[in-house]
């Protein structure tokens, strides 16, 4: 089952999951269950996409959906480059941008406001780059920012990279606190973190801060990204459109499912190919 869904053969998953018995050994108890959860949401999945309009759910270039099913994040963003060079809405190298992190967070306001969550305190994570992004997002949401407690309830824990994060630290992560949202920039799609984000705001191989030879506080960084103009990239004009009203009909779809498992590791990137380096 977890190599036929992998492989994108959703239907075959479905039937197989409806056969599977309770294990025997409760070892493969846990096992079970997260191939069910990801059984389930990419069901969820598909009949989001579907009502959307979407015109291949769940297909072989459907990312956001299959990003869902298989990790139970959101995908806010698609790239806008390379889609006809096999890219399909993800990164290889990304030199990021306020711009880009600004669309970002415009995605991740979008995707709160689309399932019906307003969580009540911006959490900082220690790093550099998660402080910048964290106090960007506490004027963007107009929330207070506070420091990470694994145990705070209704909050939004902001990420810039968790690869780039102490991992101790990404470790208490993974069982969330009631409420508790966790949102990450720049999530590597080829060696994916050992927590899944709940919101990823785009999918890349290589990531560059657009502040790592600025030497300012983070505050005042911070109040750049927010005060910058959160448009989207234009692209190179071969890409699919992604438009608001889309990603915001899929958020409201599988909303009922969103936040409601542990944030499981999911080291494939899926079925949905994508150009990469070696």
């Amino acid at each position: 089952m977890h190599h036929t869904l992998l492989a994108g053969d959703l239907d075959t998953a479905e039937g197989l999951l409806l056969g599977l018995p309770a294990p025997e050994d409760p070892q493969w108890t846990d096992a079970r269950a997260r191939q069910a959860r990801q059984v389930l949401r990419s069901g969820q999945s598909r009949r989001s996409r579907q009502r959307a309009g979407h015109p291949d759910p769940l297909g072989p270039a459907d990312l956001r959906g299959w990003h869902y099913g298989l990790t139970g994040g959101l995908l806010g963003t698609l790239s806008p480059y390379g889609w006809d060079a096999g890219m399909t809405g993800r990164y290889a190298y990304l030199g990021d941008s306020h711009e880009q992190c600004r669309h970002g967070l415009a995605r991740l306001a979008l995707a709160l406001e689309a399932a019906g969550r307003r969580p009540a305190t911006v959490s900082l994570l220690p790093g550099r780059s998660d402080r910048i992004l964290g106090l960007a997002a506490s004027r963007v949401l107009g929330l207070p920012a506070v420091p990470y407690e694994p145990t705070r309830t209704d909050t939004l824990v902001v990420a810039y990279d968790l690869n780039a994060a102490d991992q101790d630290l990404v470790r208490t992560l993974h069982a969330r606190a009631d409420g508790q949202i966790l949102s990450e920039h720049a999530t590597c799609w080829t060696d994916p973190p050992a927590v899944s984000a709940d919101f990823s705001a785009l999918l890349c191989q290589y990531v560059a801060p657009p502040w790592k030879d600025d030497d300012r506080p983070d505050e005042e960084i911070a109040g750049d990204v927010a005060a910058t103009d959160p448009a989207p990239d234009g692209g190179d004009g071969a890409t699919p459109p992604d438009p608001d009203e889309t990603f915001r009909a899929f958020v409201a779809g599988v909303a009922p499912g969103w936040l409601t498992a542990p944030r499981d590791r999911v080291a494939s990137p899926g079925p949905v190919p994508s150009s990469r380096f070696a």
